[in-house]
């Protein structure tokens, strides 16, 4: 039983949230070159998609143990 805890998962969204937001922002130049607005939109969602996660992951978790 132990074993089973142990191995669950635990805050693995906020994590995801981390890398699609990275790759967001390293694919945002490629995804349409010849129109600039939707790798404009796609950079800015990166950048808030990966602000998210760390906020999930890293700031609320220290707030919450204070």
């Amino acid at each position: 039983m132990a074993h089973n805890e142990h191995n669950k998962s635990r805050n693995s969204g906020s994590f995801g949230l981390i890398i699609f937001g990275a790759l967001l922002l390293f694919l945002a130049p490629n995804i349409h070159p010849s129109n600039p607005t939707l790798g404009i939109i796609a950079l800015i969602g990166g950048i808030v998609i990966g602000g998210v996660g760390f906020y999930l992951k890293f700031i609320r978790a220290r707030v919450k143990q204070v």
